[in-house]
């Protein structure tokens, strides 16, 4: 798995629940380390241990703690970039939506070793939808509930999200868009402050 994902993990739960527990998550996954490299590749079953120590840590279901990550991820200071890449799919939440299908691609652009599970939006009626992500990498569609809800209210928009895992093969999302000017959205500009 890739460190830049192993990365994200770290910083979301020392963030959220503190160094000392992210600590107590590797001295029980083994690793013999507790710092990941945003840059280095790392065997599947080192990431799947720190998870699952991880929601013993916590007592929480894997789902749950991933989509929290997602949320994380979009609306956390630190990671103004990954909100900025995401932001880039459309000016509204639905063209936003309509981008996810390229969001693998557009990653791979800025990391050229990053793979992502490959995603197909399907649309029902205007306010209806399905986001389907094929396998690849566990938890991913938690993990991108969470992102989905962080942006809508990034938007602006209200949705309602639906997690139907599917047991290893590929995982649907529902999306039923209430009201797309639900609130203000925060603010967005093309390009970025100097700072």
């Amino acid at each position: 798995m890739h460190g830049l994902i192993n990365k994200a993990i770290q910083s979301f739960v020392c963030n959220t629940y503190g160094q000392e527990r992210w600590h107590t998550v590797m001295d029980r996954a083994g690793l013999g380390f507790t710092d990941f490299e945003a840059m280095l590749i790392y065997e599947d079953e080192q990431s799947q241990k720190v998870l699952a120590e991880l929601g013993r840590e916590l007592g929480r279901p894997l789902d749950e703690i991933l989509e929290d990550m997602g949320t994380f991820l979009v609306s956390h200071p630190q990671l103004e970039a990954l909100r900025r890449l995401l932001r880039f799919g459309g000016v509204t939440y639905v063209e936003f939506l309509h981008s996810l299908d390229d969001l693998p691609d557009r990653a791979r652009l800025a990391v050229s070793d990053l793979h992502l599970p490959a995603m197909e939006l399907r649309e029902y009626a205007s306010d209806q939808f399905t986001l389907t992500c094929h396998p690849g990498l566990p938890g991913f569609c938690s993990v991108m509930v969470g992102v989905l809800r962080a942006m809508a209210d990034d938007y602006g928009a209200l949705a309602m999200l639906d997690l139907n895992p599917s047991g290893g093969q590929t995982d649907v999302i529902s999306i039923t868009l209430i009201e797309t000017a639900f609130a203000e959205g925060r603010s967005f500009e093309l390009g970025a402050r100097a700072g």
